[in-house]
């Protein structure tokens, strides 16, 4: 049973597919109005959710299906000690393909091998969010037009941002990719990101504090929030949640076709002010969230029925 837990999961040739796909549904939305009657999606959200619960939800709707599921912990028989692996279980025999998110890095993989539908991982802890990726890599190919000869800037939480990991992860494996890591010393790229993934391909990487210094090279410009949720103290979140905040002033050095990205949610990271700049694509980001999580889905429900 195929299932999609980490963005690897995926070929770079099957990641051009589902590119395809969600273009041609983008193009032809009526043409996929039916594809997914008759079917369910089960969405098991262990942990809160806005934009990525609604667009697979959307996504499924928007593909004739249905949806069942939960939107937080207590709501659901976790609250009573059941396991992922038995919840897995259980939603097998009511779904179709399940989507997951949950606070434990590896609960997605632990659903996948005891669930018998497929099992997309809709963010798991720190650990990885493939279909962001899969939204980011959608919005990076219709503002660029490739994924190669680029220099991407990451800038924020780089330690605990599950987001960045994954498109770290997805891009090391196009030619001619620059990454520029900046971030308060705290908030680094784990050193097992840099081994295994920057190291490992040969992927040149310059780490910084100073955003204003990376900001004339950059094609893309991929900012994140300082989550509150993933510090152990409160002290640590408020000294670095300001550490980085997007304004027109800082922008004044980018270059024009700058490709300004944000998983959101936003706190203050990036002012309103920047909405109004046509190079600000986070918005694009949201709904290519929703139509490359109607790609997958066609794809992972097409190859369990095979």
């Amino acid at each position: 049973m195929r299932s999609l837990i980490d963005i690897l999961d995926l070929t770079p040739a099957e990641i051009d597919g589902l590119i395809a796909t969600a273009c041609d549904i983008i193009d032809h939305p009526q043409a996929y109005a039916d594809c997914c009657r008759g079917k369910k999606l089960a969405t098991l959200f262990f942990e809160p959710s806005t934009r990525t619960r609604l667009s697979f939800e959307a996504a499924m709707y928007e593909l004739g299906g249905n949806v069942i599921g939960f939107s937080e912990a207590k709501s659901s028989s976790a609250s009573k000690g059941e396991s992922v692996a038995d919840t897995a279980k259980v939603i097998s025999c009511y779904a179709d393909i399940i989507a997951m998110r949950h606070p434990k890095e590896g609960a997605a993989l632990v659903a996948a091998n005891n669930a018998s539908i497929p099992v997309i991982n809709a963010g798991d802890g720190g650990h990885c969010h493939p279909t962001q990726t899969l939204a980011d890599l959608l919005t990076i190919w219709r503002e660029k037009g490739r994924f190669t000869d680029l220099t991407v800037g990451f800038c924020g939480d780089l330690k605990f941002g599950r987001t960045v990991h994954s498109l770290i992860n997805a891009l090391s494996r196009y030619t001619g990719i620059k990454l520029v890591l900046i971030s308060p010393e705290e908030l680094k790229l784990p050193s097992y990101v840099k081994k295994d993934v920057l190291q490992k391909n040969n992927i040149p990487y310059t780490q910084t504090t100073s955003l204003e210094e990376a900001m004339p090279q950059l094609d893309i410009l991929y900012m994140t929030r300082v989550q509150r949720e993933r510090f152990f103290n409160e002290e640590d979140y408020l000294r670095l949640k300001d550490s980085y905040i997007l304004d027109p002033k800082k922008l004044e050095s980018a270059k024009p076709d700058l490709c300004i990205m944000h998983p959101l949610p936003r706190v203050n990271e990036i002012t309103v002010a920047v909405d109004d700049d046509p190079r600000a694509c986070y918005f694009k980001q949201v709904l290519a969230g929703k139509h490359m999580r109607m790609a997958l889905i066609l794809k992972l429900l097409e190859e369990a029925s095979v």
